[in-house]
């Protein structure tokens, strides 16, 4: 079985494809995952695996680590684009992420002001104030909706939770209308027996409807880069991301970043 990415709180800087060179920031164990969805392409490996035994990193270690990383990368005269929350699962389920977001803008303008701060959520948690709050205060805050379909969105993404509904998410995205970014995976493949393909007329166009309705000021599409969970998983070639994309900046007037 696929294991997890990250064994380090902080890790790399890494060259990201949509983001530049990034700190990765894994709030989530480092021998293990936690997460609120259990995507068939997750990068991480499956929810199976179990969540380890090291758990949610605390706040202040979490400050701790990356000052000391953003003294050592001042000091070398490093180049920093971005602080990216990500990691072995969803970054919103550790118990005081806004306090660690806190804490993260402060280390950035203290070390490296120009850089943006980003998080990787999977817009599971946007039932709690305190974690839309602390979405609203980062940079690049990158929200997931891989499909606006309820029976394709399941397949895909695997959420945890019995109510979730492609529609209740497309309500709470619009919380951050002309701020936020929303990041589609899209791909094709089989799994257990059912096709999946959410580039279809009619899976895209309820996408330019979903996003309509969103209002982001940016929209990510792109496909699979690395080995995923479930094999039978196929990546979009890049001329036929650009054509979707090109498209869904048409119909919405949303600037289209294809990765």
């Amino acid at each position: 079985m696929q294991t997890v990415l990250f064994h380090e709180t902080i890790f790399g800087p890494i060259h990201s494809r949509r983001l530049g060179v990034s700190l990765g920031i894994n709030l989530t164990p480092d021998d293990g995952k936690i997460c609120s969805f259990d995507c068939l392409y997750c990068e991480a490996g499956f929810n199976a695996q179990g969540p380890g035994t090291t758990g949610f990193t605390p706040r202040g270690e979490v400050a701790r680590m990356l000052q000391q990383k953003l003294k050592e990368m001042v000091s070398r005269g490093e180049r920093l684009d971005v602080i990216t929350f990500s990691g072995n699962g969803e970054p919103t389920l550790h118990p005081h992420f806004g306090g660690v977001v806190d804490d993260v803008m402060a280390l950035r303008d203290r070390y490296f002001p120009d850089a943006k701060v980003s998080v990787l959520t999977n817009s599971t948690r946007l039932a709690d104030p305190s974690v839309v709050e602390a979405l609203k205060k980062v940079n690049n805050n990158i929200l997931k909706l891989d499909s606006a379909i309820d029976s394709t969105a399941r397949v895909l993404d695997r959420p945890n939770a019995p109510g979730f509904t492609a529609d209740k998410v497309i309500g709470q995205l619009s919380q951050f209308a002309g701020t936020g970014i929303i990041q589609t995976m899209m791909l094709r493949g089989e799994w257990e027996g059912r096709h999946i393909d959410n580039t279809t007329p009619a899976e895209v166009d309820a996408l330019i409807e979903a996003y309509k309705a969103i209002a982001p000021r940016e929209i990510m599409i792109y496909s699979i880069d690395r080995p995923t969970p479930a094999r039978t998983l196929e990546k979009i070639p890049h001329d036929e991301l650009l054509e979707i994309g090109r498209h869904i900046s048409d119909a919405t007037g949303i600037p289209v970043q294809v990765n």
